[in-house]
């Protein structure tokens, strides 16, 4: 027994291991650091929702009402609501507090974290509330007003994939193809003499 203490107490000197770590000492934490994500102007006091963020903010919007209008449903063993009900569902989701939303940083860029959207990172800062909730609510009541309430319901009846493509995807959403190239140069100003 004493010869293969005194080679693993060797081995351990020469692999690195201090001796404080062999006398019963705990072994040095790790330390990591993690960053809040850096905010621009624009995101931090603008009332509106970031173009960068459009997308992941529609996505979430559209598995929020998906999930609201389902369980009011399942309160009725899975009838169709009526339209003073639907409508009340769609009132309530937009105006609730949308806390559980934020952004997170991950390799580089920004990112809209909170139910409905891809697990992230879980080694990262969240930075949550300010102008974030005010933003997603601003846009789910634009949506139900732009494509009002009688079609938000009856695409939700066609399933998930339906209404986050009415909503998120499509010519004109924030998902859309053709929506994650650069931005347009800006047009040269005409000389008004």
């Amino acid at each position: 027994m004493r010869p293969a203490l005194a080679a693993w107490l060797v081995l351990s000197l020469l692999v690195g291991t201090g001796a404080e770590e062999t006398c019963g000492e705990p072994p040095a934490a790790r330390s990591r650091s993690v960053n809040a994500p850096r905010l621009s102007p624009e995101e931090q006091l603008s009332p509106h929702m970031p173009e960068s963020l459009r997308c992941d903010a529609c996505q979430a919007i559209a598995f929020l009402i998906e999930e609201q209008l389902s369980r009011a449903e399942g309160k009725l063993g899975k009838k169709a609501l009526k339209e003073s009900d639907y409508t009340e569902v769609l009132e309530r989701i937009c105006s609730q507090g949308w806390e559980s939303y934020g952004v997170q940083e991950l390799d580089g860029e920004k990112r809209l974290a909170g139910p409905g959207l891809p697990t992230q990172e879980p080694m990262s800062v969240m930075v949550s509330g300010g102008p974030w909730p005010g933003r997603l609510s601003k846009m789910c009541h634009g949506y139900v007003g732009e494509r009002g309430e009688a079609q938000i319901y009856e695409t939700h009846r066609r399933g998930p994939a339906a209404l986050r493509e009415l909503l998120c995807h499509g010519d004109k959403g924030p998902c859309a193809r053709g929506k994650a190239g650069p931005p347009a140069p800006p047009k040269a100003l005409q000389n008004e003499l």
